[in-house]
Protein backbone atom coordinates (compact mmCIF):
# COMPACT_ATOMS: atom_id res chain seq x y z
CA UNK A 1 0.00 0.00 0.00
CA UNK A 2 0.90 3.28 -0.82
CA UNK A 3 -0.15 6.96 0.14
CA UNK A 4 -0.35 9.58 -1.92
CA UNK A 5 -1.50 13.54 -1.59
CA UNK A 6 -2.89 16.24 -3.77
CA UNK A 7 -4.67 19.48 -2.49
CA UNK A 8 -6.92 22.08 -3.78
CA UNK A 9 -8.14 20.66 -6.89
CA UNK A 10 -10.98 23.80 -6.82
CA UNK A 11 -13.18 21.87 -9.08
CA UNK A 12 -16.56 23.64 -10.16
CA UNK A 13 -19.08 21.43 -11.93
CA UNK A 14 -21.79 23.38 -10.24
CA UNK A 15 -20.41 26.81 -10.19
CA UNK A 16 -18.61 29.42 -12.36
CA UNK A 17 -15.65 29.31 -11.49
CA UNK A 18 -13.21 28.10 -14.04
CA UNK A 19 -9.43 28.20 -12.36
CA UNK A 20 -7.66 29.15 -15.99
CA UNK A 21 -8.51 32.71 -14.76
CA UNK A 22 -5.16 32.00 -12.75
CA UNK A 23 -3.26 30.98 -15.52
CA UNK A 24 -2.32 29.05 -18.45
CA UNK A 25 -1.25 26.13 -16.56
CA UNK A 26 -4.62 25.35 -14.70
CA UNK A 27 -6.28 24.50 -18.27
CA UNK A 28 -7.59 21.29 -18.33
CA UNK A 29 -5.52 20.84 -14.78
CA UNK A 30 -8.42 18.07 -13.67
CA UNK A 31 -7.61 16.22 -16.49
CA UNK A 32 -3.74 16.45 -15.64
CA UNK A 33 -4.55 15.03 -12.01
CA UNK A 34 -6.87 12.48 -13.34
CA UNK A 35 -4.37 10.94 -16.05
CA UNK A 36 -1.28 10.94 -13.54
CA UNK A 37 -3.66 9.29 -10.47
CA UNK A 38 -5.04 6.62 -13.28
CA UNK A 39 -1.07 6.22 -13.56
CA UNK A 40 -0.10 5.71 -10.21
CA UNK A 41 -2.50 4.66 -8.02
CA UNK A 42 -3.07 0.61 -7.30
CA UNK A 43 -6.94 -0.02 -5.45
CA UNK A 44 -5.31 -0.33 -2.26
CA UNK A 45 -3.66 2.38 -1.70
CA UNK A 46 -4.58 5.80 -0.31
CA UNK A 47 -5.09 9.59 -1.57
CA UNK A 48 -5.15 12.39 1.13
CA UNK A 49 -7.02 15.21 -0.22
CA UNK A 50 -5.91 18.27 1.88
CA UNK A 51 -9.31 20.74 1.47
CA UNK A 52 -10.30 23.05 -1.13
CA UNK A 53 -11.90 20.56 -3.33
CA UNK A 54 -14.97 22.08 -4.66
CA UNK A 55 -15.54 25.69 -5.26
CA UNK A 56 -19.34 24.04 -4.16
CA UNK A 57 -21.60 26.85 -2.12
CA UNK A 58 -24.17 23.97 -1.09
CA UNK A 59 -23.47 20.21 -0.06
CA UNK A 60 -24.99 19.00 -3.31
CA UNK A 61 -22.60 21.18 -5.44
CA UNK A 62 -19.67 20.00 -3.17
CA UNK A 63 -20.89 16.27 -3.53
CA UNK A 64 -21.06 16.28 -7.35
CA UNK A 65 -17.11 17.64 -7.26
CA UNK A 66 -16.35 14.81 -4.69
CA UNK A 67 -18.04 12.36 -7.04
CA UNK A 68 -16.30 13.46 -10.15
CA UNK A 69 -13.23 11.23 -8.11
CA UNK A 70 -15.57 8.28 -8.24
CA UNK A 71 -14.06 5.35 -10.09
CA UNK A 72 -10.69 6.61 -9.51
CA UNK A 73 -8.86 3.48 -7.73
CA UNK A 74 -7.87 4.03 -3.95
CA UNK A 75 -9.02 4.78 -0.59
CA UNK A 76 -9.74 8.94 -0.65
CA UNK A 77 -9.57 10.76 2.79
CA UNK A 78 -11.04 14.49 2.56
CA UNK A 79 -10.46 17.41 4.87
CA UNK A 80 -12.59 20.78 4.89
CA UNK A 81 -10.41 23.78 3.40
CA UNK A 82 -11.54 27.27 3.49
CA UNK A 83 -12.93 27.66 0.41
CA UNK A 84 -14.92 24.00 1.17
CA UNK A 85 -18.29 26.17 2.16
CA UNK A 86 -20.42 22.81 1.20
CA UNK A 87 -18.87 21.20 4.05
CA UNK A 88 -21.48 21.87 5.83
CA UNK A 89 -22.03 19.15 8.55
CA UNK A 90 -19.41 16.20 9.14
CA UNK A 91 -22.45 13.71 9.18
CA UNK A 92 -24.47 15.19 6.45
CA UNK A 93 -20.97 14.93 3.93
CA UNK A 94 -20.56 11.40 5.07
CA UNK A 95 -24.08 10.55 4.30
CA UNK A 96 -23.96 11.48 0.65
CA UNK A 97 -20.21 9.63 0.36
CA UNK A 98 -20.08 8.33 -3.06
CA UNK A 99 -19.30 4.60 -2.14
CA UNK A 100 -17.03 3.41 0.57
CA UNK A 101 -13.48 4.28 -0.54
CA UNK A 102 -14.40 7.78 0.12
CA UNK A 103 -13.31 8.85 3.62
CA UNK A 104 -13.70 12.29 5.35
CA UNK A 105 -12.16 13.82 8.46
CA UNK A 106 -12.90 16.30 10.86
CA UNK A 107 -10.82 16.25 14.13
CA UNK A 108 -10.62 12.60 13.76
CA UNK A 109 -8.95 10.02 12.59
CA UNK A 110 -8.46 6.95 10.02
CA UNK A 111 -6.55 4.07 9.89
CA UNK A 112 -6.03 1.66 6.87
CA UNK A 113 -3.20 -1.41 7.99
CA UNK A 114 -0.39 0.37 10.17
CA UNK A 115 -1.00 4.12 8.56
CA UNK A 116 -3.22 6.51 10.56
CA UNK A 117 -4.50 9.55 9.34
CA UNK A 118 -5.63 12.36 11.45
CA UNK A 119 -6.95 15.41 10.05
CA UNK A 120 -8.27 18.82 10.73
CA UNK A 121 -8.51 21.98 8.80
CA UNK A 122 -6.42 24.21 10.74
CA UNK A 123 -6.09 28.00 10.41
CA UNK A 124 -3.20 30.74 9.50
CA UNK A 125 -0.49 30.84 12.16
CA UNK A 126 1.00 33.81 13.65
CA UNK A 127 3.62 35.57 11.85
CA UNK A 128 1.49 35.71 8.95
CA UNK A 129 1.38 39.45 7.30
CA UNK A 130 -2.43 39.88 7.87
CA UNK A 131 -2.64 38.05 10.95
CA UNK A 132 -5.42 39.42 13.21
CA UNK A 133 -7.07 38.80 16.68
CA UNK A 134 -10.00 37.11 15.01
CA UNK A 135 -7.02 35.01 13.61
CA UNK A 136 -5.57 34.28 17.05
CA UNK A 137 -9.18 33.02 18.22
CA UNK A 138 -9.13 30.29 15.23
CA UNK A 139 -5.90 29.12 15.44
CA UNK A 140 -6.34 28.42 18.83
CA UNK A 141 -9.93 27.07 17.98
CA UNK A 142 -8.05 24.65 15.38
CA UNK A 143 -5.21 23.09 17.80
CA UNK A 144 -7.81 22.22 19.92
CA UNK A 145 -9.39 20.50 17.42
CA UNK A 146 -6.62 19.04 16.71
CA UNK A 147 -5.99 17.31 20.27
CA UNK A 148 -9.66 16.22 19.59
CA UNK A 149 -8.20 14.20 16.34
CA UNK A 150 -5.54 12.87 18.39
CA UNK A 151 -7.17 12.10 21.38
CA UNK A 152 -9.13 9.27 18.41
CA UNK A 153 -5.46 8.10 17.81
CA UNK A 154 -4.76 7.27 20.76
CA UNK A 155 -7.79 5.08 20.74
CA UNK A 156 -6.44 3.02 17.75
CA UNK A 157 -2.47 3.32 17.35
CA UNK A 158 -0.32 0.32 17.73
CA UNK A 159 3.45 1.03 18.07
CA UNK A 160 4.31 0.41 14.43
CA UNK A 161 2.07 2.56 13.02
CA UNK A 162 2.76 5.47 10.86
CA UNK A 163 0.81 8.49 11.33
CA UNK A 164 0.07 11.57 8.83
CA UNK A 165 -1.57 14.43 10.18
CA UNK A 166 -3.46 16.05 7.20
CA UNK A 167 -3.87 19.57 7.56
CA UNK A 168 -4.94 22.58 4.85
CA UNK A 169 -3.27 25.29 6.31
CA UNK A 170 0.62 25.35 6.17
CA UNK A 171 1.26 24.87 10.04
CA UNK A 172 4.27 27.05 10.00
CA UNK A 173 5.74 29.78 8.00
CA UNK A 174 9.27 29.66 6.00
CA UNK A 175 11.71 30.33 8.89
CA UNK A 176 9.89 26.65 10.51
CA UNK A 177 8.69 28.53 14.04
CA UNK A 178 7.38 26.81 16.54
CA UNK A 179 3.41 26.96 16.31
CA UNK A 180 0.43 25.05 18.57
CA UNK A 181 0.76 23.14 15.44
CA UNK A 182 3.83 21.77 15.36
CA UNK A 183 4.41 21.12 19.14
CA UNK A 184 0.71 18.79 18.83
CA UNK A 185 2.85 17.11 16.12
CA UNK A 186 6.00 16.29 17.85
CA UNK A 187 3.86 16.03 21.02
CA UNK A 188 1.70 12.90 19.53
CA UNK A 189 4.55 11.25 17.53
CA UNK A 190 3.26 12.07 14.00
CA UNK A 191 5.59 10.92 11.63
CA UNK A 192 4.32 12.91 8.29
CA UNK A 193 2.32 16.33 7.52
CA UNK A 194 0.94 17.21 4.64
CA UNK A 195 -0.81 20.54 3.71
CA UNK A 196 -1.86 22.79 1.13
CA UNK A 197 -3.77 26.23 0.75
CA UNK A 198 -0.73 28.11 -0.44
CA UNK A 199 -0.38 28.92 -4.18
CA UNK A 200 0.71 30.76 -7.46
CA UNK A 201 4.19 32.97 -7.01
CA UNK A 202 3.99 32.27 -2.94
CA UNK A 203 7.14 30.52 -2.42
CA UNK A 204 7.03 27.56 0.34
CA UNK A 205 9.23 24.29 -0.48
CA UNK A 206 7.33 21.35 -1.38
CA UNK A 207 8.89 19.36 1.08
CA UNK A 208 10.67 20.61 4.39
CA UNK A 209 12.30 18.94 7.62
CA UNK A 210 11.15 19.95 11.25
CA UNK A 211 12.45 18.19 14.38
CA UNK A 212 12.12 14.58 12.61
CA UNK A 213 8.66 14.61 11.28
CA UNK A 214 8.81 15.59 7.25
CA UNK A 215 6.25 18.42 5.93
CA UNK A 216 4.82 18.07 2.30
CA UNK A 217 2.86 20.69 0.35
CA UNK A 218 0.85 19.14 -1.51
CA UNK A 219 -1.57 22.33 -3.67
CA UNK A 220 -2.11 20.86 -7.09
CA UNK A 221 -0.64 23.78 -8.97
CA UNK A 222 2.88 23.80 -6.90
CA UNK A 223 2.96 20.34 -7.78
CA UNK A 224 2.48 20.65 -11.08
CA UNK A 225 -1.30 18.90 -10.73
CA UNK A 226 0.66 15.84 -10.28
CA UNK A 227 0.25 13.38 -6.70
CA UNK A 228 2.80 13.36 -4.44
CA UNK A 229 4.29 10.27 -2.77
CA UNK A 230 4.34 10.40 0.91
CA UNK A 231 4.57 6.64 1.44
Amino acid sequence: MKVWAISDLHLSGKSNKPMDVFGEGWEGHFEKIKADWTEKVGEDDVVLLGGDTSWGMKLDEGMFDVAALHGLRGRKVFIRGNHDYWWNGISRVRGKRPDDTFFFLQNDCVKFGNVIVAGSRGWTCPGAADFTEHDLALYKREAERFKLAFSEVKKVRCSEDILIALIHFPPMGLKREDTLFTELFEENGVDKVVFGHIHGSMYYPLRTEKNGIDYYLTSCDKTRFLLTEII
